[in-house]
């Protein structure tokens, strides 16, 4: 397989105390992600070192981040920006060795109170919204239905595989 980095961006210091080991869960979730998609994603195929990063950030990041880039003026638990969506992804893939994927940036309040809307532990709601996140990152995508059908699919297989209850069920 690939090399496949994750870079981890603590940008709020509540994460290091909400998951103390975060490195650990996010390569658990990265290979949870890999195992399920990797025959589903065509450039995953090709001798690279891919790479994504992560920001562990807060409300007020995420919310500027939301309202300059999606036009909404207010936070969110998890933007993506893929690189696979710019022009020239296919470009940069054929000519470099080290590819970045994108980032994937987590607001921490909004996963604290959702976590306790939900009724499932932080650690259990951060890796479902990392699952999600790496999956925009990868090309996934739900604006239409059969594509929200597939991503919901491999969420649910990958977080099978890490123990994690399906945040879909009623």
């Amino acid at each position: 397989m690939n090399k496949f980095d994750i870079f981890i961006d603590v940008q709020d210091k509540h994460w290091e105390k909400s998951i103390p080991s975060v490195e650990v869960l996010v390569d658990d979730v990265k290979s949870a992600v890999l195992d399920v998609v990797q025959n589903d994603v065509w450039f995953l195929s090709e001798p690279k070192n891919f790479s994504i990063n992560l920001a562990l950030s807060n409300d007020k990041t995420v919310h500027r981040l939301n309202k300059e880039f999606r036009h909404q003026d207010r936070p969110t638990n998890v933007l993506s920006f893929a690189n696979i969506d710019d022009e020239d992804f296919e470009n940069e893939l054929e000519m470099q060795e080290d590819v970045c994927l994108g980032d994937v940036i987590v607001a921490y309040e909004t996963m604290v109170r959702e976590s306790e809307e939900l009724g499932v532990s932080f650690k259990d709601h951060f890796c479902h919204l990392w699952v999600h996140g790496m999956l925009h990152v990868l090309g996934f995508d739900h604006m239409i239905e059969s594509e929200r059908i597939e991503m919901e699919e491999k969420e649910i297989a990958i977080l099978k595989k890490l123990a994690i209850e399906n945040p879909y069920q009623e």
